[in-house]
């Protein structure tokens, strides 16, 4: 069996639930008594006690393992393992835990507070402690593993980590945007280029999508409205106050009931829009009449 544990040149960060804390103490003892630093941040619900410690290794993997203990073993290792690079594994004996170190590289070690006394998890404490990636395991027979079978192993703890991050760059975080997704938007009739989707009524909100080269002419409602620029970039003339705003991703504008405002989209632009009452809009201007002025400005 491989020692790459001897040198201990990392942390173990332990925790546990009430089924298995009495477990988890008598393994933080053990590895105090190995010269291992410890850090056991105590006792709370199995869910809790698995996110903190997942939190702690995905944050500091090279120098950081952990040891996690509940009634079975299998709750905070599924909680453990929803952190980026964490592989945690419950292991009921040194086998399964030789098994974990060798194919899975696992940096968690989850242990059943209900089904292991503290001499076995002591065993496979040890064992997993001691046992390096790719070395001789159950699973090889005892024997060392084939060149193709540990280049596979070596390129398969990145392409792990890769898992799921793809998912969770296309995956709307924005509720807006989770509100529109899958949602056509209606054509504004009397100003083209323009779409618009109301989410909901009373008060009124609605997501409004302009093409670039898109001009609204001078308008005016009866209600006051405030908008919040989703996407690309435009720009909205209060002629009332003399006032001009320039708006990207993430600006916001208050425009007051009554005020006539022109507006240019540079960019295909959506905003997030909100007023109260019903839609209403009056033009002070016709769209020959707004681009002459906006190629002005």
């Amino acid at each position: 069996m491989a020692e790459d544990g001897e040198s201990h040149r990392f942390k173990i960060v332990t925790g546990a639930d009430s089924f298995g804390c009495t477990l988890k103490d008598s393994l933080v003892s053990h590895l105090k008594s190995l010269n291992i630093e410890v850090e056991d941040v105590g006792t709370d619900s199995y869910y809790s006690v698995a996110a903190e410690i997942g939190r702690r290794v995905s944050s500091s993997p090279v120098d950081t393992r952990g040891l996690l203990a509940c009634g079975t073993g299998v709750g905070v290792a599924m909680i453990a393992n929803k952190f980026p690079g964490v592989f945690a594994a419950t292991c009921l004996n040194s086998g399964e835990a030789l098994n974990c170190r060798s194919i899975n590289n696992s940096n968690v070690l989850a242990v059943s507070g209900m089904s292991t006394t503290p001499e076995s998890a002591v065993e496979i404490l040890d064992t997993w402690l001691k046992t390096s990636f790719k070395s001789p395991c159950p699973a090889s027979q005892f024997k060392p593993w084939p060149q193709e079978i540990e280049s596979f192993l070596e390129n398969s703890i990145p392409e792990m980590s890769k898992i799921g991050s793809e998912n969770s760059k296309s995956t709307d975080s924005c509720s807006i945007c989770c509100l529109m997704k899958n949602r056509e938007l209606n054509p504004i009739d009397i100003i083209p280029g323009g779409s618009m989707k109301i989410l909901r009524e009373t008060p009124t909100s609605a997501v409004v999508r302009f093409e670039a080269g898109s001009v609204e002419p001078a308008h005016h409602h009866t209600f006051g409205h405030d908008l919040v620029v989703m996407k690309g970039k435009k720009s909205v003339w209060n002629l009332s106050k003399k006032e001009r705003f320039d708006l990207s991703v993430g600006d916001y504008l208050y425009t007051p009931a009554g005020d006539v405002h022109r507006v240019k989209y540079y960019e295909d632009t959506e905003f997030f829009i909100k007023w109260d009452g019903h839609w209403d809009m009056f033009f002070d201007e016709d769209l020959a009449t707004a681009k002459e002025a906006v190629e002005k400005e």
